[in-house]
């Protein structure tokens, strides 16, 4: 509760001014945090400090940059970060969070005025490598790095941030987190004035603590040095979590907005976060950045190959399909993997694949078998089979359907990003609904699914309804309708009224088959279907389609 974590700061904060007072060191207040409070080693001497996760991040990043350890600042520390390695290893059976590197240690124990064994617990021994606790010992048995760092109970405090060469008092220390650091590099001599001297051997180009002459000890710590350098190279990103977050915010957001949205405009912004992850791509990123990456590529190229289809172009729709496919079988992504393979058997459906379109639908089962993602994949499988005239195939997959969606299942495309990725129980009837319609004996159950669909698309909130989905629906209302000869109860204003700019490329086609029944002989002399019919035809003469293709052409 935010009332409880404001009343703990400020007992934190009288406690440590109380302690202070009676002359009492970080060390000793860091150890009361740690007993009072159950802190982990690396909080309990931050907040012994007072200093917040945020300011913690600074000061560590100052002091880096100052002592010519990160100059640019390519490697800075977050406060996300510095939390991460704050609770590492977590408490459960496997370790969590961020495994502090020894650099880093020895970097916070420069900050906090401690030594880095006093950052460690039993815990953290527990889950280090070997190599890294080699590396830590010997570092700490270095009089130069520890003597200095360790202020008796009334002794004053270290600065915080390096003074001027002449003021320092732990060149000892700073020499040893840059021999952390940069363990392939010489230390740059201003950072390190007259360091005693004292026995050593060569090392890595460098000078290391003898070591009696022990070859098995020295090639150990060879090679918990270098793997501890390789490391650090393998910490280094271009990318912070802002921009990441961002991205994932776009994404989502044109997932929601083009459920309701105009499709051209969207694309366009498509395009712009499309070549934002692209440049993305070409920095230095960690694995887990690249795999959100291309996570949100394979769905962006999804959403894309959905508007290219809407606005007339299904080739290039297939192919933007195909490249999302691409990233999301790189990165494993099996509800992605499943929803892409649904939206080729939605395209190939509409363009007369039909048989493209059944088993593209049922190798999607592969992926996803269960949730709302399962469901709209065995309702494009019940369209295609009732399309071929296998009409047990058809009423099958959609009874696998329903006990798909009764299966909880949650993924992030689905569930977290949603919005058309999303199958909601109002698209769940109207595809339903489709596959019926195709039946020779499934027009009065079409005709209760697809009302179903109508009413909830219109009951729902706002941001939910796709008018695209909505759309088609009553116009496959009206085609079972007009076949179960009920031409009174045709109610198609909804979709003649829609503007220009929302005429996507399934409308007209699907009209067109209402006009085809139109003109069957029962409905032959009918004044109510020839001005239905010409309504239909006055609708698709402006759409967007047709309007898209009259412009001329302009660069990207």
């Amino acid at each position: 509760m935010p009332y409880a974590k404001t009343s703990q700061r400020a007992e934190k904060r009288a406690l440590r001014e109380k302690m202070r007072g009676m002359g009492l060191d970080h060390r000793q207040i860091a150890a009361e945090f740690s007993r009072r409070y159950k802190l982990r080693p690396r909080t309990a001497w931050r907040e012994a400090v007072g200093w917040s996760q945020t300011v913690a991040a600074e000061r560590i990043n100052a002091y880096a940059g100052q002592a010519g350890l990160d100059a640019g600042g390519a490697c800075a520390l977050r406060a996300s970060h510095l939390s991460e390695i704050e609770n590492w290893p977590g408490g459960g059976d496997e370790p969590t969070g961020r495994r502090p590197r020894p650099y880093l240690l020895a970097l916070l124990a420069a900050v906090y005025g401690c030594t880095v064994l006093e950052l460690i617990d039993v815990t953290d021994r527990e889950h280090l490598p070997p190599g890294d606790l080699l590396i830590l010992e010997k570092y700490s048995q270095n009089p130069s790095a520890t003597d200095k760092a360790r202020p008796g109970p009334h002794a004053p405090q270290r600065p915080l941030l390096p003074l001027p060469p002449a003021q320092r008092e732990s060149e000892g220390q700073l020499a040893a987190v840059i021999e952390l650091r940069h363990p392939q590099e010489p230390a740059n001599p201003r950072l390190m004035p007259a360091l005693p001297a004292s026995p050593s051997v060569a090392y890595l180009g460098k000078q290391a603590p003898d070591m009696d002459g022990c070859g098995v000890e020295r090639e150990v710590l060879m090679t918990a040095h270098e793997g501890s350098g390789h490391a650090e190279q393998a910490e280094q990103r271009d990318i912070g979590e802002a921009t990441l977050e961002q991205v994932r915010a776009d994404v989502t957001y044109l997932a929601h907005a083009y459920v309701t949205g105009e499709p051209f405009p969207l694309f366009r912004e498509m395009r712009r976060v499309r070549a934002r992850i692209y440049a993305a791509l070409d920095r230095r990123l960690w694995p887990r950045d690249a795999t959100e990456l291309y996570f949100l590529l394979g769905g962006l190229n999804g959403l894309m190959a959905n508007a290219a289809n809407d606005l007339g172009y299904p080739q290039a729709a297939d192919e933007l399909a195909r490249a999302g496919w691409a990233y999301a079988v790189a990165i494993d992504h099996q509800p992605l993997m499943g929803f892409l393979r649904g939206q080729q058997a939605n395209f190939a459906f509409w363009h007369g694949r039909t048989r493209q379109a059944s088993y593209l639908a049922q190798d999607g089962l592969r992926y996803l078998s269960d949730g709302a993602g399962a469901v709209r994949l065995h309702y494009l499988h019940a369209m295609a089979a009732a399309k071929l005239g296998q009409p047990d195939q058809t009423r099958s997959a959609i009874a696998a359907g329903r006990q798909a969606r009764e299966r909880q299942h949650r993924d992030e495309l689905h569930d977290d990003i949603g919005g058309q990725f999303a199958c909601q129980p109002a698209k769940q009837s109207y595809l339903a609904g489709t596959a019926l319609a195709e039946l020779p004996d499934g027009g009065t159950d079409a005709i209760t699914e697809l009302q179903a669909a109508i009413r909830l698309f219109q009951a729902g909130p706002p941001h939910d309804r796709s008018y695209g989905c909505e759309a088609v629906a009553f116009i496959n209302l009206a085609l079972a309708q007009l076949r179960h000869g009920d031409l009174d109860a045709i109610n198609l204003m909804p979709v003649l009224t829609l503007p220009p700019d929302r005429r996507i490329d399934a409308l007209p086609h699907r009209l067109s088959a209402v006009r085809s029944e139109l003109a069957a002989p029962r409905y032959q002399g009918s004044t109510q279907a020839r001005e239905l019919d010409e309504q239909i035809e006055n609708f698709s003469r402006e759409t967007i389609v047709g309007d898209l293709h009259d412009l001329p052409a302009t660069p990207a």
